[in-house]
């Protein structure tokens, strides 16, 4: 097989690929991360790379490598990393530590270290503890490197059609996990010989590709997990290098798309013993929704699509560098808050949220999601704001920022959010049919998740994201994910609690409900 010389600029970094590699592919092995969040079907366009000579624009995606190459790799193609959530542990729950007496072996004085690990589709966080204590001694967060066989998890189910593909995906979290763990080490200066525990949270698909367990039938109906239950595993049989003395504990999952991370996020609120009627939503490309209070748990999961990623968003982007992260009306101008105060180049999840909400206020757009027409902006409109109702890529458009790359909001784009939405509003409005509850009935809503933690509770309520509550009833959680890791981490009481949680929670198929359709429908339309 014929191999070629790749060189990526600006980057000057030069390696050697047989022949059909696929530039997306090269780009991964130079340690060059592209933005690909349509799994490398072509359909996003955000991995456009440019080729000399000529700077020829191809989708790196699509392009297979049949000569030397010097591959100019944009700014706006690169995947940056994201703005990551870790959780706080202490102060939120009364834990008393006991899962470390296994390990003392009659010397009280032994030191005893645990790693608990949020195992994310995008982001990999993981914090060392003191196990004895209780205590948090180092964070570390990493993009999680499957990225680059695609952003959402069933990307990395269609990859991993056979064993060595599955080995891959495998090796490539152990190998993260990995360099966390010597990072931690290393910040804290504790030995990973001294480390003895790990737990482990996240969806379904990164549990079972974390354990080496089959996941083909997580991508076709009925989507069914292989495994729902917990395990301990020896760290030398999943590659860890920690104390080969140890375990590596995960918790309960609920079903092929309700992961350990959901449950993890349940026993972090401890809404398995709450008398008030509470919700936990979890946006995401697949948003997770838990309904309930200690009497019944229901969850489904909802197909929000990447929206609130960044994908299908023109102007879309994660949570990084020049992303519009917020957008607000004062005295007749729009504000923008940009992550890291620079000029604007992208728009995501939490800014276009935000951007939608002010769409409405302002009238640019109506319940429907319909734009006024570019050429007859509404009467009320502030002068600072009706030179944004334009024109862009041949529709109606909402300019945010200019620049030489203006950043805008389209017609197609307020579709995408409404789409997004509609999904996770319509998921839980079934769950409170299982209930029988009204919007006025539910006392508590947690917004969790990295991207939870930045949504304003305003415009979530405001686009209809959320039921019509109170907004002081709205409130972010963060990573309770890893709180709860923490937690199932230290404390052998709140194993066995994520254990009995997953079992009580009962998952809604939504798609399967007489009532989906017309839901959705409804759902779709933004509130009066």
């Amino acid at each position: 097989m014929k191999h070629f010389t790749i060189t990526f600029k600006p980057d000057s970094i030069q390696i050697s690929v047989h022949s059909g590699t696929t530039l997306l592919e090269a780009a991964g092995r130079a340690g060059i991360i592209l933005n690909s969040v349509c799994g490398g079907r072509g359909t996003c366009k955000k991995c456009t790379v440019l080729l000399e000579p000529g700077h020829r624009a191809v989708c790196a995606c699509q392009y297979r490598i049949d000569s030397d190459l010097t591959v100019t790799i944009p700014r706006e193609s690169r995947f940056f990393g994201q703005k990551i959530q870790e959780g706080s542990f202490e102060g939120l729950v009364d834990v008393k530590p006991d899962v470390f007496r296994k390990y003392q072996q009659g010397d009280p004085a032994k030191a005893i270290f645990g790693i608990a690990v949020d195992l994310g589709t995008t982001t990999i966080v993981a914090k060392l503890m003191d196990m004895v204590k209780g205590k948090t001694l180092a964070s570390a967060a990493a993009l999680n490197p499957q990225t680059r066989f695609g952003d959402d998890v069933i990307s990395r189910i269609t990859y991993a059609r056979g064993a060595s593909e599955m080995e891959q995906l495998h090796k490539c979290v152990i190998g993260c996990l990995n360099q966390l763990i010597a990072r931690l080490c290393l910040d804290a200066r504790v030995e990973a010989a001294d480390v003895y525990e790990m737990c482990v949270v996240g969806n379904t698909t990164m549990n079972h590709i974390f354990l080496k367990l089959p996941i083909a039938q997580l991508g076709q109906a009925p989507y069914e997990a292989y495994s729902l239950g917990a395990h301990d595993l020896s760290p030398p049989e999943l590659g860890l290098e920690i104390s080969p003395e140890g375990n590596v504990h995960t918790v309960e999952n609920v079903a092929g798309f309700v992961g350990s991370d959901t449950v993890a996020v349940a026993l972090a609120v401890d809404i398995g013993s709450s008398d008030d009627t509470t919700l936990i939503v979890d946006v995401g490309t697949n948003g997770e929704v838990v309904l309930g209070s200690k009497e019944a748990l229901f969850a489904a999961s909802c197909a929000a699509g990447p929206a609130f990623e960044g994908a299908r968003i023109a102007c879309g982007s994660r949570a990084a560098e020049g992303a519009i992260q917020g957008v607000a009306v004062e005295n007749g101008e729009v504000l923008l808050d940009v992550i890291d105060a620079v000029q604007a180049q992208s728009i995501c999840g939490s800014g276009l949220i935000d951007a939608v909400s002010v769409l409405l206020q302002l009238g640019v757009i109506d319940r429907s999601g319909r734009f006024v027409r570019p050429d007859q902006p509404a009467e009320s409109l502030p002068p600072g704001v009706a030179w944004r109702v334009a024109a862009a890529e041949g529709q109606p458009a909402f300019i945010l920022a200019k620049g030489e790359r203006p950043v805008f909001l389209s017609q197609k784009d307020v579709r995408e959010a409404q789409l997004a939405k509609a999904a996770i509003r319509t998921g839980i409005k079934l769950l409170q049919d299982q209930l029988s509850v009204q919007d006025g009935d539910i006392e508590r809503v947690y917004l969790a998740g990295a991207f939870g933690n930045y949504i304003s509770r305003d415009s979530a309520l405001r686009i209809g994201l959320l039921p019509d509550v109170q907004p002081q009833r709205v409130r972010s959680v963060g990573n309770a994910a890893l709180v709860g890791a923490q937690m199932a981490l230290v404390s052998e009481q709140y194993r066995q609690a994520a254990g009995k949680l997953a079992r009580k929670i009962q998952y809604v198929e939504i798609a399967n409900q007489p009532r989906f359709q017309d839901v959705f429908a409804e759902a779709l339309l933004f509130p009066p």
